[in-house]
């Protein structure tokens, strides 16, 4: 059975670090692509990419609103995956979701079929 259990999110001020965490099972960890997704309250576009590590390579990518501010690293011997997140906006506020793939194009289109349940972060002004 494969899970995905995040943890990590809390609420914060603005400019704080907080690092969310996704620890993986059931699977291969180390072969599947890795990414972090948010959701805002009222977003109608759903869950969106934040960043993410590929397959191969380990090629990332970031949104441009988190660039120079977040970080996404993986331990692939621990099977998670982290999410650094500095200078927090309060424009950060949504539920942070991690998701694997095997395919990079599926789990850029937010089409992994699986995905943590979640973890909420909420920056205050």
């Amino acid at each position: 059975q494969v899970q995905l259990v995040e943890s990590g999110g809390r609420t914060a001020q603005t400019g704080d670090s907080l690092r969310l965490s996704c620890a993986v099972s059931g699977v291969t960890f180390r072969i599947y692509a890795v990414a972090w997704f948010r959701q805002t309250p009222g977003n109608e576009r759903g869950r969106e990419l934040v960043s993410m590590i590929g397959s191969v390579a380990d090629i990332t990518y970031y949104e441009d609103s988190i660039k120079g501010r977040f970080t996404i690293s993986r331990d692939n011997d621990k099977k998670t995956l982290y999410l650094q997140m500095n200078d927090l906006k309060p424009e950060d506020t949504a539920i942070y979701y991690c998701a694997i793939s095997l395919y990079d194009n599926e789990l850029r289109r937010g089409e992994s079929p699986y995905w943590g349940q979640g973890t909420p972060v909420t920056v205050s002004a």
